[in-house]
């Protein structure tokens, strides 16, 4: 597990960073308190290719592939990606708001994107996710909770659980037991 640096304007030092436009500031006096795992893949059950990149920073071919064209218009990011091989890349500062958890709802708390911070794996709802991704999302969560303090070990959830019935991510193949087992939850 990799513990990972967090300078004061919310970027992580030595992953690689792709500014995406879609974010904007945090409410005042919001505090970070939860984070959210997602899984994505672009095309669905396809891995690399960077579309996942593109559709963060609105550069989506549409015709590229026939499933792009019913989401190329969307304005979505997340905070980090975590590849198939573990690598991390960063979208938004943690002190801003990404657009990631949509029509959302914690602890009877709305609008999850106010408070939260959103980490995709790639990766879809019925295959498993890769021992990488699960070491690289281990050491980023322990980076996320020593600098942003109001994370507590139950604050990590699925994107399933803020937004039932819209949303599966990341599915029945994450393994919640051997991510706890990892961050010692």
């Amino acid at each position: 597990m990799t513990k990972h640096i967090i300078d004061d304007a919310g970027w992580l030092e030595s992953v690689e960073v792709i500014e995406s436009p879609n974010c904007d500031a945090r409410p005042e006096n919001t505090s970070i308190k939860l984070i959210v795992v997602h899984g994505i893949s672009l095309p669905p059950g396809e891995y690399g290719g960077g579309n996942i990149q593109k559709l963060f920073c609105n550069k989506l071919d549409p015709a590229s592939h026939d499933y792009f064209a019913g989401i190329c218009d969307l304005r979505v990011s997340a905070h980090c990606l975590i590849e198939r091989n573990g690598n991390i890349i960063q979208f938004v500062s943690f002190l801003r708001r990404a657009w990631h958890a949509g029509v959302s709802c914690w602890q009877e708390e709305q609008a999850c994107n106010d408070f939260s911070i959103g980490i995709e794996l790639e990766g879809v709802d019925d295959q498993a996710y890769e021992n990488a991704q699960y070491r690289s999302l281990s050491g980023l969560i322990d980076s996320l909770r020593s600098t942003y303090t109001d994370i507590q070990p139950d604050s990590i959830c699925a994107h399933s659980e803020i937004a039932p019935g819209r949303k599966t991510d990341p599915g029945d193949a994450f393994d919640w037991d051997k991510l706890n087992r990892l961050i010692g939850a």
